[in-house]
């Protein structure tokens, strides 16, 4: 059976900040979701099960221009804050632009999280914690 758009939102309308994130990736892979990708210029996000097929969200909101030059430094210290509580989904996705992040990749068997700059260049591979 394939996960729908609307579970994946009922999952995620619990996530309050960063610091929700590994309860929010379990959710995620009790529905079926192996992978996903979120978009910072708009949002949006394409999610697949093992079989790779997929379904996507709609923009969540107007589109940001990405910076062309990433900060990994700079980016590094916002993510610190958005996963220690500090700050709401939509302040990252901003912070996440400003400093050149373009999208991050979840990969749910791997437990890992990659964010990329705009030129496809890997800026940071995280391990998900578990919750």
């Amino acid at each position: 059976m394939m996960f729908t758009i609307e579970q994946i939102k009922e999952a995620h309308s619990k996530v309050k900040s960063g610091a929700d994130f590994p309860k929010y990736i379990q959710a995620l892979a009790q529905l079926g979701v192996r992978t996903y990708e979120a978009y910072v210029s708009d949002g949006h996000t394409v999610y697949k099960n093992a079989e790779g097929t997929s379904v996507a969200s709609g923009k969540k909101y107007e589109v940001m221009p990405i910076a062309e030059e990433s900060k990994p430094k700079e980016f590094i210290a916002y993510l610190k804050a958005h996963q220690a509580g500090e700050t709401d989904y939509p302040t990252f996705c901003l912070h996440c632009a400003i400093t050149g992040i373009k999208k991050w990749e979840v990969s749910i068997d791997a437990m890992t999280c990659t964010y990329f700059d705009k030129a496809g260049n890997e800026i940071l591979v995280e391990n998900i914690p578990m919750a």
